[in-house]
């Protein structure tokens, strides 16, 4: 026991004595609801700390597939499943009604946005919703998913007191935000510092008590709002950023220089610079809705936040300036976009991911069949595209072998992910005309045409 947790033990109410003890000796029950991106590796990594771990989802090909050893997740070895469900110390369940068992529920789910950019924290509420009737005294409920600060506390708070519990005494409630970056090799949900914020000082007590079992550190702040405060502004950095050398790239392009060289070089400097690519536009479930949650939060104290925004037109403006590229780069050998085949290389968001989520893929997809083009794509990680939340009247692809009949035969291919398992000098050799979004060809070629 951490001798901080030790010297607070003397003040905590039974309940949350009673729920340490058990988090110190490693049989806390944690339940995990959302089994996602997030859920998923947060749950293998308190199992494999040792405590036994029930992971809640809606969807029940996740619960079967979890139940027989098997992975949706690249970064989430079968082996490891199937370690963890022999030794009886991983579940998963679509029956919300055992909401009830875990002693930590963590909550991991969706905090998309409407179609006005405004939060959605429906998938935030119906999780409260099931837990309400279950919940009981002595249980920590912590919040993982990105969402304005307030929500905890307020929001997710109400909730959980409306049957009479009363939070900081009964049940403990506290933020802790995800911090996963799918496809990194580095880190991984075990590997990465936690931030956490209770509600009140026992909730932050027990909440850093359970995490610091788990992760290499735990960074304890005022309040859920400051924690929820400090995911926001990790991902409004990265949105800013990925904006500027977005608007970088258009404003080099103009004048002739490769901003892909300019990066390369500035990346020498061993202070006071750190490296953001450009894309065809922002995408994964954080980067391209975060921003719009504190701005959309800060109209409520009139604080405007014009900078957050700006970012936010540039990088949703990039799928149109890529297709603009396209369009230059056919008329300039007499061909229209209507009536053009356009091959896309990858729908992931990133490179060598699995993980198509607010990919500005789509909305290249749906740009160029406006236009008339007859589109497919080759993704070595996602072999049929999914059915999209933001672009409904999509049509159904799959993927197509990357062959060079399929690339002779295109009119342009588009470089969206540059996904490290494709052939690019195969692209290269049989392509008539080569798009680039990433800066997968360094050296000027007169097939690319860099976007």
């Amino acid at each position: 026991m951490s001798s901080a947790v030790t010297a607070e033990r003397a003040t905590l109410p039974e309940a949350a004595r009673d729920l340490l003890d058990r988090i110190e000796a490693r049989e806390a029950r944690v339940g995990v609801v959302g089994l996602g991106y997030v859920g998923l590796p947060l749950a293998l990594a308190f199992a494999e700390h040792g405590f036994p771990t029930l992971g809640f989802d809606v969807d029940r090909a996740k619960v079967a597939a979890l139940a027989a050893g098997e992975s949706y997740l690249l970064g989430c070895a079968p082996a490891r499943i199937r370690a963890l469900t022999a030794a009886g110390r991983l579940d998963a369940t679509a029956d919300f009604a055992r909401l009830g068992e875990p002693d930590a529920v963590l909550i991991c789910v969706p905090t998309p946005l409407t179609p006005q950019r405004e939060p959605d924290t429906g998938y935030i509420e119906r999780t409260a919703e099931a837990l309400r009737p279950r919940l009981r005294p002595g249980q920590l409920v912590v919040l993982e998913s990105t969402t304005y600060p307030g929500t905890t506390e307020g929001l997710l708070r109400a909730a959980l007191e409306r049957d009479g519990l009363a939070c900081g005494a009964d049940f403990f409630l506290a933020y802790s935000p995800e911090r996963e970056d799918p496809g990194n090799p580095r880190f991984d949900a075990a590997s990465i510092p936690k931030v956490v914020g209770g509600v009140d000082p026992v909730s932050a007590a027990l909440a850093r008590a359970l995490y610091e079992k788990v992760v290499p550190a735990t960074v304890v702040v005022s309040s859920a709002r400051a924690a929820e405060a400090t995911k926001l502004t990790e991902n409004v950095f990265r949105a800013v950023n990925i904006a500027l050398v977005n608007e970088l790239k258009m404003v080099f392009d103009r004048m002739g220089i490769d901003v892909w060289e300019v990066l390369d070089a500035a990346e020498t400097k061993p202070f006071g610079f750190m490296r953001f690519d450009p894309g065809p536009g922002w995408g994964g479930h954080c980067i391209p809705l975060d921003p719009f949650y504190l701005s959309w939060k800060a109209r409520e104290y009139g604080a405007p936040t014009r900078f957050i925004e700006l970012a936010g037109e540039i990088n949703l403006a990039m799928p149109g300036y890529v297709v603009g590229k396209l369009q230059e780069a056919l008329n300039r050998g007499r061909r229209a976009v209507a009536g053009s085949r356009v091959l896309l290389l990858g729908i992931a968001y990133k490179r060598d991911v699995a993980d198509p989520r607010e990919s500005p893929a789509f909305e290249l997809i749906d740009r160029l069949l406006a236009l008339g083009a007859e589109v497919a794509y080759h993704d070595p990680l996602i072999p049929e595209a999914p059915a999209m939340r933001t672009w409904p009247d999509l049509p159904p692809l799959v993927s197509r072998p990357l062959t060079a009949e399929l690339l002779a035969a295109q009119d342009a291919v588009v470089v969206v992910t540059d996904h490290s398992g494709v052939d690019y000098d195969l692209v290269l050799e049989h392509a008539p005309l080569v798009v680039d979004a990433r800066g997968v060809y360094r050296r000027p070629h007169p097939k690319v045409v860099k976007a």
